[in-house]
């Protein structure tokens, strides 16, 4: 197991041992931390589980959504789901 260690970490020395992210790949990042600030955001402002809150959650997760420019999150309708 030690060799194997070994031989990876000389393969990555002599390959760079760096990965750099695209910038598509970055873009991508920075767009789902967004939407989950804009998720716990509304579940910070409405946590009760009623129909109401659930109908005033969703309104303001597109709201926060549409403010900055990213697309809708797709209603869930799998297992687990309610």
């Amino acid at each position: 197991m030690d060799r194997l260690a070994f031989l990876v970490a000389v393969a990555m020395v002599l390959s760079g041992g760096s990965v750099e992210a695209t910038q598509q790949g970055q873009g991508a990042l920075i767009k789902w931390k967004q939407m989950d600030v804009c998720a716990r955001e509304a579940q910070a402002a409405y946590p009760d589980y009623n129909a109401e809150s659930n109908a005033k959650r969703d309104a303001k997760l597109k709201e926060c959504l549409s403010a900055y420019g990213l697309p809708p999150r797709q209603p869930s309708t799998g297992p687990g789901s309610q």
